[in-house]
């Protein structure tokens, strides 16, 4: 039997002071909204890419070493959309479109130099902008460097961990975020 979606808590955002990069997901999934844990879904290749880009150190594993990693470097998380789905097109246009007002919110609480969302379709409906291509964009939000790097969800077969590790090294570079020696 599925377990109804419509009980799960959304989560928070990961975020602390000095926050230079945020990273802007799509929406939760299930197991995220139960752990309350940002990308939790094993088979997501989030954090693998963080820990290739050098972004984390190699020994934060799991979501629960990662968190207070990022926000010690200066990264968060949030979320277009807070209802969590097995799958982003679960979502209605309207609920991800509100996602551009959410982030923004972020954004002007926690002043990031860059704000990376992950997902070109997503942010194609969320911004209005059916032009949009990937990497920076011509237009700042709230002050911070509007970007969109790929979404590193297994579903996304276009990606790899290296690609996605590339492209989320070259964001937190530009944010300024303390990076691991990768050599």
């Amino acid at each position: 039997m599925t377990e109804p979606l419509d009980d799960l808590p959304e989560v928070p955002d990961l975020a602390g002071p000095g926050m230079r990069l945020l990273l802007v997901g799509i929406n939760p999934s299930p197991m995220t909204a139960r752990t309350g844990l940002h990308f939790a879904h094993p088979g997501n290749r989030f954090y693998p890419a963080l820990r290739v880009a050098g972004i984390l150190p190699a020994d934060a594993t799991t979501p629960e070493l990662a968190a207070p990693v990022l926000v010690q470097r200066g990264v968060g998380i949030t979320n277009l959309a807070p209802r969590p789905t097995a799958r982003a097109d679960e979502l209605t246009d309207d609920e991800v479109r509100a996602g551009r007002d959410r982030v923004a919110a972020v954004v002007r609480a926690h002043r990031p130099r860059v704000v990376a969302v992950a997902g070109i379709t997503s942010f194609r409906t969320a911004f209005g902008d059916r032009r949009a291509r990937a990497g920076r964009q011509p237009t700042d939000l709230e002050g911070a460097q509007l970007w969109v790097v790929p979404n590193p969800s297994g579903l996304n077969a276009h990606a790899t961990v290296e690609t996605l590790a590339r492209d989320y090294l070259e964001v937190a570079l530009t944010a300024g975020v303390t990076v691991e020696d990768r050599a």
